[in-house]
């Protein structure tokens, strides 16, 4: 068993896979900061100076000291449960920059395979077509042989 999941490892697959999680979840990280550090800041300051964070609705009663306030983390960690809407449009708008990205990087990809495939296949046939005085050569010869002797 131990060589079987050793064999598992080793191939080329397993590896690439814990490599593309590894990157994901950096990745996300970065996107996660580039959405809730600059792109939601900003939508938050054209449309007035909101701050999406603070949009939720508490759903049971807030403790005494936390009367009032708009600290969606204070209440969350005081237990009080909340719909945070504005940390869904967050990860909402999170979602679709990951979306946008993999979609414009499968199709440069896409692309590149494409372009390759089309150069490969132009070499292919640049490969098979023989010159033409070879083509005419054996015409001629053809020609010769299906003619009856004298």
């Amino acid at each position: 068993m131990l060589k079987e999941f050793q064999a598992f490892i080793a191939r080329g697959n397993v590896l690439d896979l814990a490599v593309a999680v590894i990157i994901g979840a950096a990745f996300g990280r970065i996107v996660t900061s580039l959405t809730e550090d600059v792109i939601m800041p900003v939508i938050g300051r054209v449309l007035g100076g909101l701050d999406f964070s603070s949009y939720f609705v508490a759903l049971g009663p807030v403790p005494a000291e936390l009367a009032g306030t708009t600290d969606y983390l204070a209440l969350k960690k005081a237990g009080v449960p909340l719909l945070g809407y504005g940390a869904f449009l967050t990860q909402a708008v999170n979602f679709l920059i990951v979306a946008f990205i993999i979609f414009m990087l499968v199709r440069t990809v896409n692309r590149m395979v494409g372009v390759f495939e089309r150069e490969k296949a132009k070499a292919a046939d640049l490969a098979t077509a023989e010159p033409t005085d070879i083509a005419l050569l054996r015409e001629i010869r053809d020609e010769l042989r299906a003619r009856p002797s004298a």
